[in-house]
């Protein structure tokens, strides 16, 4: 199985390192995000504490439902999707290294754009990533997939959001102690959303 994981994982990442299209969107857009929250809102020092974490999380939700719904893209053309589909892979298999490989380039964004809060980001992008991953497989064949998956999949991450974005608050005012409610609420959220993934990515895909 993990085999499996790996080599899912090892081809995306071969892609996106040949390519490098996903990362550049993912980079500059994270970037540019974070400018223009931060030139609109223009907080006082005072403030900034409390407004930098949703600024920062806006900017890599917006910017990871770009990356992770191209990667099912790609997929498509040449019908790649189809032969992932007949081969000896187990769909569960398929969802684990697509999540591993949109989790490494959602960490390999923030850590360009803000190196630091590493386990808040951690926790924040494999719940992100587990449900991206699973709606954007299930919205790719749709007409409307740019409209579609946005509008899936942000009701269901506002778990996510609330718990990284508290807990990124009190990283940046200096203490974790005062998050360890919002990480219990990432930890409850990935592991969920992991195993739903896995056990229901098979009737996605298939569908």
């Amino acid at each position: 199985m993990w085999r499996g994981v790996l080599t899912v994982l090892e081809k995306d990442l071969r892609i996106e390192w040949r390519t490098k299209e996903s990362l550049a969107s993912f980079v500059v857009l994270g970037v540019l995000l974070v400018v223009i929250f931060s030139v609109a809102i223009d907080p006082s020092p005072a403030d900034a504490p409390r407004l930098a974490p949703a600024v920062l999380w806006a900017a890599f939700v917006f910017t990871g439902l770009l990356g992770i719904q191209r990667g099912f893209v790609l997929e498509r053309e040449n019908d790649c999707l189809g032969g992932l589909l007949v081969s000896p892979l187990d769909p569960a298999v398929l969802y684990l290294g697509k999540l591993a490989a949109n989790v490494v380039l959602l960490a390999v964004m923030q850590a360009l754009v803000l190196p630091a809060l590493i386990v808040v980001l951690l926790l924040g992008n494999l719940g992100f990533a587990a449900l991206a991953t699973l709606f954007a497989a299930m919205t790719v064949r749709a007409r409307a997939r740019e409209v579609m998956l946005p509008v899936l999949l942000l009701p269901l991450l506002v778990p996510v959001l609330i718990g990284g974005v508290k807990a990124t608050e009190a990283a940046l005012r200096g203490g974790f102690g005062a998050a360890v409610g919002a990480l219990g609420v990432l930890v409850a959220f990935d592991a969920i959303f992991v195993v739903a993934g896995v056990l229901l990515f098979e009737q996605v895909i298939r569908d």
